[in-house]
């Protein structure tokens, strides 16, 4: 099913009132090439909600597709890369987004997907979990959540994109690791990953470390090429009441901003979700408080289980997309979206 839908995204009576925090921002921006802006301007004009997705359940092999938890897009290619956290974890490209979005085709493309696969090209043992995407060349990063064993344990790792080969894997910081009492609790990240500058990732747990439980703040770390990953200070999300997750984030190093995706969910399957912007600012003690948000469900998107964010196409009046896409949970009651939001900016905008 494909449908359209212009709509607006703004706040909600129950968002957090924006702070204005220093913008002690990351020197990144002679590492990122110019282009359009991805944020609304002014940020109270929110998202034009330009085109709903309904992706089918079957791949072009005929099996089944689902359980999407990240994603990126190459402009270039015109590809469309979503990350399936399926008991055997695969890469699948979608083709065609940008031709759709401007009338050429009437649906996404399907491509095969590509199997994720030790060094030696055998199966993960115990399933890998994967939550997270980067792409660099013809390499993909991802992270994965784990269960706290040795089996399955929570990693950063980077694969070959065609091959779906493991490349390398960087480890993740001593405090996030699994100790009594201590590191990331089962299922509960590394949940979410994004590029700073080629070569140099920032990741986000889904909830506070078992060591923070009580106490404010998603931990965040930072890990560059040939180096330990290292703590990068923590999100507060305390104002969107309780329960609620970090599913995924967006580093935008021109804005000197990041965006995250936070979801909470009441089962059976009562769905929240909100874009939500940070400053993106160097490591910090105390957490970092969101500078605006943006209630998702309430502005008209599907009620479902959110959880890939990605830049997506420009659209032919110079705005740069946004691409959302929800994990189905390989449930009959859940569907695969993919959501196109641009930022609504008005004329006299100059930033």
């Amino acid at each position: 099913m494909v449908w359209q839908r212009p709509e607006v995204l703004t706040d909600g009576a129950d968002e957090p009132t924006a702070r204005c925090l220093p913008m002690m921002g990351l020197m990144l921006v002679a590492a990122v090439p110019p282009s359009p802006q991805v944020l609304p301007c002014p940020l109270s004009a929110g998202w034009e909600l330009v085109r709903t997705l309904q992706l089918p359940r079957k791949g072009l092999d005929g099996r089944a597709v689902g359980g999407f938890s990240a994603a990126a897009y190459q402009a270039e290619q015109d590809r469309l890369w979503l990350l399936s956290d399926a008991p055997q974890s695969y890469l699948m490209p979608w083709g065609g987004l940008a031709r759709l979005l401007r009338g050429g085709a009437s649906a996404l493309t399907p491509g095969p997907r590509v199997l994720l696969r030790t060094a030696q090209g055998e199966s993960w043992p115990a399933g890998l979990d994967g939550e997270g995407l980067v792409l660099q060349g013809d390499q993909a990063w991802i992270v994965s959540e784990g269960r706290r064993t040795q089996r399955q344990p929570a990693s950063l790792i980077s694969v070959n994109l065609t091959t779906g080969r493991l490349l390398q894997e960087r480890p993740l910081p001593t405090s996030w690791r699994s100790a009594p009492g201590r590191g990331l609790a089962v299922n509960q990240g590394p949940e979410s990953l994004t590029a700073l500058a080629p070569g140099d990732l920032l990741m986000a747990a889904e909830a506070p470390l078992l060591q923070q439980r009580g106490r404010a703040g998603i931990a965040l770390a930072r890990s560059r090429s040939g180096g330990l990953a290292e703590p990068y200070g923590s999100l507060n999300l305390t104002s969107l009441g309780q329960q609620h997750g970090l599913t995924d984030l967006l580093a935008l190093p021109r804005e000197r901003q990041l965006l995250a995706l936070v979801r909470r969910v009441s089962f059976p399957f009562w769905w929240k979700a909100w874009l939500v912007l940070f400053p993106l600012s160097p490591p910090r003690s105390d957490a970092h408080h969101p500078l605006r948000s943006w209630d998702l469900i309430k502005a008209g998107l599907p009620a479902d289980n959110w959880e890939a964010l990605s830049v997506g196409p420009v659209l032919a009046d110079g705005r740069r997309t946004l691409l959302l896409a929800s994990d189905d949970n390989f449930s009959i009651l859940q569907s695969n979206w993919l959501v196109v939001l641009a930022p609504r900016r008005s004329a006299d905008c100059s930033e």
